[in-house]
C-alpha cells in the first residue's frame, strides 16, 4: 500500500521557506488569531501546551527587531512575525487544563486528579534546562503546524533560528521563565522560493 497523495501532502510539498515579501501586503489579524487557535490543535508533553507568542506586525518594531535578528530582510518585510516562546513554568495551568479536560467529558474526574497531582509533583521539580528542553520541543511541533496551516490558508513563511535570544528577550521584557524559541516570518511572497533536495531514505533510516 502507498500513500495517498492527499491535499495535506499536496500543502506540505509546496510550503517552501520564502525570504522575500510583498512589504505592502498586511495579513488581517483577525486571520492571524484564527491561525494560531488552529494551531494550538498541536501535542505537548502531558498537554501543558508551552507555547507563547509574541505577534509582532506593527512596522517600526520589525526594524527595531530586525537588528535582532542579524539583519534578516524578511523580518522587516513579512506581514508578520510570529515569534514562538516557550514557558517553563507551563505547569501552572495544569488545573485549568485538566479541568477542562474533564467538563468536556474527556476523562473522569480521578483521572483529571491524578494528572494533576502526578504533574505538579514532576513538573515543578524538574531542572530549567530539562523543562527548557521540552517547551523547545513543544515549540517545534506547533511551529510546523503554523507553517502548514498558514500555506493552506494562502500564506508563505519561514522559520528563524539565527536571532540574539538574550536580546530579544530583553527588548521586549520578557519575564524569565518566557523563553524566545523560534521566528516564523509570515505573508504574500514577491518571489519564489529556492526548492531544496532531501536526503535518501536509505540515509536517514533503518527498519529492524
Amino acid at each position: 500500500m502507498t500513500i495517498t497523495k492527499s491535499y495535506l501532502n499536496k500543502v506540505m510539498h509546496e510550503r517552501k521557506s520564502v525570504r522575500k515579501y510583498d512589504a505592502n501586503y498586511k495579513i488581517p489579524q483577525a486571520e492571524l488569531e484564527d491561525l494560531l487557535v488552529e494551531a494550538t490543535t498541536a501535542p505537548s508533553s502531558s498537554n501543558l501546551q508551552p507555547w507563547r507568542f509574541l505577534v509582532i506586525q506593527d512596522d517600526a518594531v520589525k526594524k527595531e527587531l530586525r537588528a535582532i535578528a542579524n539583519n534578516q530582510e524578511q523580518v522587516e518585510t513579512a506581514s508578520a512575525i510570529i515569534a514562538v516562546l516557550g514557558d517553563t513554568e507551563m505547569y501552572q495551568n495544569v488545573e485549568e487544563v485538566y479541568t477542562k479536560n474533564f467538563e468536556l467529558g474527556y476523562m473522569n474526574e480521578e483521572t483529571k486528579n491524578v494528572m494533576i497531582e502526578n504533574s505538579l509533583k514532576l513538573y515543578p521539580n524538574l531542572p530549567k534546562e530539562v523543562l527548557k528542553n521540552i517547551a523547545t520541543f513543544d515549540a517545534g511541533l506547533i511551529s510546523m503546524q503554523i507553517m502548514l496551516l498558514a500555506k493552506d490558508m494562502g500564506y508563505d513563511t519561514v522559520t528563524m533560528g539565527g536571532f540574539n535570544k538574550e536580546a530579544f528577550a530583553k527588548h521586549f521584557e520578557l519575564t524569565e521563565n518566557l523563553v524566545p524559541i523560534v521566528l516564523i516570518a509570515i505573508g504574500k511572497a514577491a518571489a519564489p522560493a529556492y526548492g531544496s533536495s532531501r536526503l535518501a531514505l536509505n540515509d536517514i533510516a533503518k527498519f529492524i
